[in-house]
């Protein structure tokens, strides 16, 4: 049996100001630098200066649009003067297959060096938001809620935890630091989950709201023996956080 206690404060879910964190920005320029490194010796060969350029995006299935904002940055960060991109639609919208759904003008140069790290987050940001909302519409008329874990690709975490608030899903810890979620290795090294679940509350004390569990679906422990906070609730789950 594997047994999970959960304990998070309502916070966790509030909506995250994503793209004006300061960790997002610093991020889109080491991408960029990753790619570029010492410049893009294509473009400067063939390209000539001050050309101008458009490209459209296009969807090439359906898709839940997620991250234009952030396309949007990565050109921005190369030329805060010259590129933009113009679209009817917004993040969460749903867009069928064949469909243009932006268009994007600016200097030649710089859309073609912005343009493989717009479309890979783009493309990945989108891809969450889309099984997301599968999987979200899959469980509507029931008690079920899609929640994400810790399980995101190192570096894009503010942004994949954003991808599922657009398809529909909720956030769960966005770290370490948010709340106590107690697992396997936890109850062994304490010696037993009441043992953990005591030593946590007297290390963190009160918090909002508790979880218990089980990807089995059983448990020893009662849930009303957890008095953590003011609500109390069992739980099955086949995912980590």
């Amino acid at each position: 049996m594997s047994t999970q206690l959960v304990v998070q404060s309502d916070i966790f879910s509030a909506s995250m100001n994503w793209l004006e964190s300061g960790d997002v920005i610093r991020s889109i320029g080491e991408f960029l630098a990753e790619d570029i490194g010492r410049g893009d010796i294509t473009t400067s060969a063939t390209v000539p200066p001050d050309t101008r350029g458009q490209g459209r995006f296009l969807a090439k299935e359906y898709l839940v649009l997620c991250g234009l904002d952030v396309a949007e940055a990565v050109f921005f960060h190369l030329d805060p003067d010259g590129s933009e991109i113009e679209s009817s639609f917004v993040d969460g919208d749903e867009i069928e297959e064949g469909t243009a759904f932006g268009t994007l003008k600016g200097f030649a140069d710089v859309l073609l060096i912005g343009e493989r790290l717009a479309l890979n987050l783009l493309q990945r940001l989108s891809g969450i938001a889309t099984l997301t909302r599968a999987y979200v519409k899959a469980v509507e008329g029931t008690n079920a809620t899609i929640v994400d874990t810790r399980k995101t690709t190192p570096g894009l975490r503010q942004l994949e935890k954003y991808a599922v608030t657009i398809g529909g899903g909720k956030n769960h810890r966005m770290g370490l630091d948010d709340g106590v979620l107690i697992k396997d290795n936890h109850i062994a090294l304490a010696g037993g989950i009441s043992e953990a679940v005591r030593a946590a509350k007297n290390k963190v004390g009160i918090c909002t709201r508790s979880k218990l569990r089980s990807q089995t679906g059983r448990s020893s422990v009662r849930p009303s023996r957890l008095r953590f906070g003011t609500s109390r609730r069992a739980t099955s789950s086949r995912g980590r956080s």
